[in-house]
């Protein structure tokens, strides 16, 4: 099976300590098209191992492009996803997005005073 070749630009965020995250350093994979395809973090809350997020699978709702499938794999020392443990598998379908009332800014500071 021959593999194609692609270009992938990294993001590699800190986050601050008052954000609950996955963990305060992580990298984000984007092809040509800026789509997430890759998101490599660890996964503190159960001891700190490397994890790398894969998603594939782009649909659009309301105008809106994201991942339908999200398949995360622990990595090895090679950074590389270890494809025979998957630890997590998400599929998403039938999404629709709805536009939140918004409040005034007389509403929120009255909301605010209470």
């Amino acid at each position: 099976m021959a593999r194609r070749c692609e270009t992938w630009h990294v993001l590699r965020a800190q986050f601050p300590g008052s954000i609950e995250t996955h963990s305060l350093i992580q990298e984000f994979f984007f092809d040509t098209d800026l789509h997430l395809r890759r998101h490599d973090y660890s996964v503190n809350i159960a001891g700190g191992f490397p994890a790398a997020q894969l998603t594939s699978d782009y649909i659009v709702a309301d105008g809106i492009h994201f991942p339908s499938k999200r398949r995360a794999y622990t990595r090895g020392p090679d950074r590389r996803p270890n494809m025979e443990m998957r630890m997590i598998s998400i599929d998403i379908s039938e999404v629709r997005f709805e536009h939140a009332q918004v409040p005034s800014r007389e509403e929120t500071v009255a909301l605010s005073s209470h």
